[in-house]
This record gives C-alpha cells, structure tokens and sequence, in this order.
C-alpha cells in the first residue's frame, strides 16, 4: 500500500468512528424522558381544556 492510500484509509476510518459516535447519541428516550413528555402534554391538554371552558364561560356571560 502506498503513503496516500494509507492515509485515505486512515481519514476514512476516522470519520467513520466519528459516525458512528454520532449516531450512538441519539438513542431512544428513556422512562424519564417518556415520562416528562407525557406530562407535558397532559399539562398542554389541561392548558386547552381550561381556555375552552374560560371562552364557553365568557360567551355565556356575553349571551352567545
């Protein structure tokens, strides 16, 4: 092999590692991570339920 292909192959392995690396950082959330986005929608749910209710209270109070 000569010099250049040695160092082709070496630039390839490096960013293949460096890939690799990259993609072992995105692993699937975990029960705590589950677990908030679970509460953060049921506090975005309760959030819209509120707003609604205020609106159907204020229509009512309005006599719409």
């Amino acid at each position: 092999m000569t010099h250049d292909m040695l160092k082709k192959l070496g630039l390839a392995m490096l960013v293949g590692m460096l890939a690799a690396g990259l993609v072992g950082c995105q692993d699937e959330p975990g029960p705590a991570e589950k677990a908030g986005q679970e509460v953060d929608k049921a506090m975005d749910d309760a959030g819209e339920g509120i707003e609604e209710m205020g609106e159907s209270i204020q229509d009512a109070v309005e006599g719409n």
